[in-house]
């Protein structure tokens, strides 16, 4: 997923727990083994990305956040 390559301060981890700001991609990552019907059901469909907010500044977060948004493709 574009989005979770294009931020930088976000660290790419599954981790719980953590001080920092996490992304990740449940779709091809924590719930990869379930079906596409399944992942949905999960709340993990393909264009699902998982944040957890961590202590870094908060405008360096959503700075971050707009910088990769950007990035996208309408």
């Amino acid at each position: 997923v574009q989005l979770v390559s294009d931020v930088q301060l976000f660290s790419h981890l599954a981790n719980i727990g953590d001080t920092r700001s996490l992304i990740i991609h449940p779709s091809s990552t924590t719930h990869s083994q379930l079906s596409d019907v399944q992942k949905t059901a999960a709340g993990a469909a393909p264009d699902t990305v998982r944040l957890s907010v961590g202590i870094e500044d908060a405008e360096d977060i959503i700075a971050d956040l707009d910088q990769a948004l950007a990035k996208l493709p309408d």
